[in-house]
């Protein structure tokens, strides 16, 4: 049994509409979403897939594109929903699958970076979960702020990891991710 659940966050087709999709390293997010999903399926982790959804736009259901994005394969996760706010625990189902599961752990990846990953970073440790930011798994696309200065994608990336790290979550790579033992595996090590 795990107490690990890693959330695949946004990681739809929608983003893809719009023109930064092509302004960031896309190939490279997919390539490691991928990975953190095939070695969560490996450990046994519990897997929730989040989408972002709107009532207008390629946001919203009719649209066709609140999706998974087409290179990335998870055919069961554990729990999937439709979000309609920034943080994946408000208004859904997230809450109570965590709490009836065991999780104690929590893996964040996805789609963006400094927004729904983020907020979902700090709003699951507040509840408090153990939380681990695999930045290298998360995604974002360039962002002009109100004095004109445009943060570049590894610029927001690197901020977001910033003001999570010892705070709010360990931001760590995909292996230091996966490497990870249960709590409760580390709690009988300890004991030994």
């Amino acid at each position: 049994m795990t107490d690990t659940a890693l959330l695949v966050i946004d990681a739809q087709e929608s983003f893809r509409q719009r023109a930064s999709w092509h302004e960031v390293d896309s190939p490279t997010y997919l390539r490691n979403q991928q990975a953190l999903i095939d070695g969560a399926v490996k450990k046994g982790w519990k897997i929730v897939r989040v989408f972002h959804a709107e009532p207008e736009g390629i946001f919203s259901l009719a649209s066709g594109f609140v999706r998974p994005l087409a290179e990335l394969r998870l055919d069961r996760p554990d729990l999937e929903f439709h979000k309609f706010r920034h943080s994946a625990f408000v208004g859904s189902p997230l809450e109570v699958f965590l709490i009836e599961n065991g999780i104690r752990r929590l893996v964040i990846s996805g789609i963006r970076s400094e927004q729904c990953c983020e907020t979902t970073t700090r709003h699951g440790s507040d509840l408090g979960w153990q939380v681990d930011y695999v930045t290298e798994a998360t995604h974002t696309m360039p962002l002009t702020d109100a004095t004109g200065k445009t943060w570049t994608a590894d610029e927001l990336k690197a901020r977001t990891a910033a003001v999570l790290d010892g705070r709010f979550a360990r931001v760590c790579t995909i292996s230091e991710a996966l490497a990870y033992e249960s709590l409760a595996d580390e709690g009988r090590a300890a004991a030994a």
